[in-house]
C-alpha cells in the first residue's frame, strides 16, 4: 500500500513503523506544519490514509479525503459530533471509511465481553456498575473514545439504567465516566459490577501504542480494493 500518514505525533509514528515493517510505503505525511499538502495532488499516488490527528482537524482531514476519492481510516476521537456527515458524505460520493475509537485487537475483545457482561447483569439488579478510564496527561479528550464505547455498550445490552460517577449510581439515565490522567500510562479501562456481597471486574490495559498501530494498519490492509463504511467489528468479523 502507497499510505498518507494523517497526524504524526506519537500514533502516527508508531503507524509508520508497522507500515515499513509490512513494507508499505508513507507517500505523504500531514501534520500541523503543512495541512494544505492534503490535497488532490497529492492524494493522487495514495492508496489509502490513516488519519490519527487532533478532533479540531479530525473532520475536515475525513471530508477532504473522500471528497478526493482516498479511502481513510480515521482513529481520532472527539469529532463525532459531525459523524453523520461524514456518512453521508462517504455514501453521497461512494467512498470508502473505517471508523474506530480504538484500534486494539485486544480492547475489541473487550468491548465484545463487555456487552454479554451487561446482557447477563439484567438479572441482578442488585449490582451497581462504574466505568473507569486512565490515560497519560497529554491525551486531548476525557473521557476517552474508549470509555464511551464500553459505556455505550453497557447502555445498550443492560435494561436498567445507571448513571456512573467514580463507585456510584442512581437510576437517572445518563452517563459519566471516572477519568484520570497520570504521567505514563498508555491505557486503561475498568468495567466494575458491585453489590453488597462481591464484586466483578474486567479490565483492559494497554502496554503500549503498539498494539493500536497495528489494528490501525489491519484496517487499512483491510479496506483495500472496498466501499463503504466499516468498523472494527467488520474487520474482526472477516
Amino acid at each position: 500500500m502507497k499510505v498518507a500518514l494523517i497526524g504524526y505525533g506519537k500514533m502516527g509514528k508508531e503507524i509508520e513503523k508497522i507500515l515499513l515493517s509490512k513494507k508499505h510505503t508513507v507517500e505523504l505525511i500531514i501534520d500541523i506544519n503543512n495541512p494544505e499538502d492534503l490535497n488532490s495532488e497529492n492524494l493522487k499516488n495514495v492508496d489509502i490514509a490513516i488519519e490519527f490527528s487532533a478532533p479540531d482537524a479530525a473532520y475536515g482531514n475525513i471530508v477532504k479525503c473522500i471528497q478526493y476519492g482516498t479511502p481513510v481510516v480515521c482513529g481520532t476521537t472527539a469529532w463525532l459530533a459531525r459523524y453523520d456527515d461524514v456518512v453521508k458524505l462517504c455514501k453521497e460520493k461512494n467512498g470508502t471509511f473505517f471508523y474506530a475509537s480504538n484500534y486494539s485487537i485486544g480492547v475489541n475483545i473487550f468491548f465484545k465481553i463487555n456487552r454479554e457482561l451487561a446482557r447477563l447483569m439484567n438479572k441482578f439488579g442488585e449490582y451497581d456498575v462504574t466505568v473507569e478510564e486512565v490515560h497519560h496527561t497529554q491525551k486531548k479528550d476525557a473521557p476517552s473514545g474508549t470509555a464511551i464505547t464500553i459505556a455505550e455498550g453497557i447502555l445498550e445490552n443492560l435494561e436498567r439504567k445507571n448513571k456512573w460517577v467514580c463507585g456510584t449510581t442512581t437510576t437517572r439515565e445518563e452517563l459519566e465516566i471516572c477519568a484520570i490522567r497520570r504521567s505514563v500510562v498508555p491505557g486503561k479501562h475498568t468495567v466494575t459490577y458491585e453489590s453488597e456481597t462481591d464484586l466483578i471486574t474486567i479490565d483492559h490495559n494497554a502496554k503500549s501504542r503498539v498494539g493500536f498501530a497495528v489494528g490501525a494498519v489491519a484496517a487499512a490492509e483491510f479496506l483495500c480494493g472496498k466501499k463503504g463504511i466499516y468498523t472494527m467489528e467488520d474487520l474482526m468479523n472477516e
